[in-house]
């Protein structure tokens, strides 16, 4: 994983192929303004909604009055503090996210640096959870965030989980960026799950952004209905090559513990 987590999401990804219903529209406005970089004007958002201008402005009328947008002072559109308290409420109640906290806590203890939690979700990574290193240069990145999926741990450790059906087709539809000179093309990609499915680890060695390394293994539930990874992230000269091999058994071991825990407390309720 990258220390930075940046515009993911392509906004035109945002307005494809998404209901067209009221409630569908308003999914696609607060895409487009929660994954902007920053707050954005009215033009910028008309730019990419794909909305009639009268239309839009009754909708982002309506996500205003909601306090799920907010105006600034410069009439640019931001995320309201509802969605803050939504997200919040939602992230407690996760009952993965509690059943994965003490494996992560514990990982965190063995090796010092940030331990990250993750998701699949299309073509891209949510972070779940984040257990801050304890050493003095730690690692950038927000619970709720999406990073790529193609030149980071978790990423690379979630698709691992798929067949290959599903793998080819996700990998077909990422516009692959360059990042660094160690990003990986999508044939480098596939060629890398053979050792990734092998060996039961991930690795980004500065794919994403330069200096940072990290090793994942896949979490997933039985049915793969649940896919995603945990990680150890940190700086390069921490993280060396043998200290990403030393560390691979233990966060396979972490995510096989997430995987029992899920069985026992995720499975069908009598």
């Amino acid at each position: 994983m990258g220390a930075t987590d940046g515009d993911i999401m392509d906004k035109n990804e945002a307005t494809d192929k998404r209901e067209t219903g009221t409630l569908g529209k308003l999914m696609v406005l607060l895409d487009i303004v929660t994954h902007a970089d920053s707050p954005m004007r009215f033009t910028d958002i008309l730019a990419v909604a794909g909305q009639p201008r009268g239309t839009l402005h009754r909708q982002l009328g309506h996500l205003t009055e909601e306090g799920l947008l907010e105006v600034l002072a410069d009439g640019r559109y931001a995320p309201g503090l509802r969605l803050l308290d939504l997200a919040s409420r939602s992230w407690a109640r996760n009952e993965f996210r509690l059943i994965a906290e003490p494996h992560l806590n514990a990982l965190q203890q063995l090796t010092g640096e940030t331990v990250h939690l993750g998701v699949l979700r299309g073509a891209s990574v949510i972070y779940l959870d984040k257990v801050e290193g304890s050493q003095p240069v730690r690692m950038y990145s927000q619970i709720g965030n999406a990073s790529p999926i193609y030149c980071t741990g978790v990423g690379k450790a979630a698709l691992s989980a798929l067949p290959d059906d599903r793998l080819d087709a996700i990998i077909s539809s990422v516009s692959f960026q360059h990042f660094t000179e160690n990003t990986l093309t999508p044939e480098t990609l596939r060629r890398e799950f053979a050792d990734i499915r092998r060996s039961g680890n991930a690795f980004d060695r500065e794919e994403h952004e330069v200096g940072i390394r990290c090793v994942a293994a896949p979490v997933f539930s039985e049915d793969l209905s649940f896919v995603g990874g945990v990680s150890v992230t940190g700086p390069a000269y921490r993280l060396t090559f043998e200290r990403l091999e030393e560390w691979a058994l233990p966060v396979r071991r972490a995510a096989q513990s997430i995987m029992n825990g899920m069985r026992i407390g995720l499975g069908p309720r009598r």
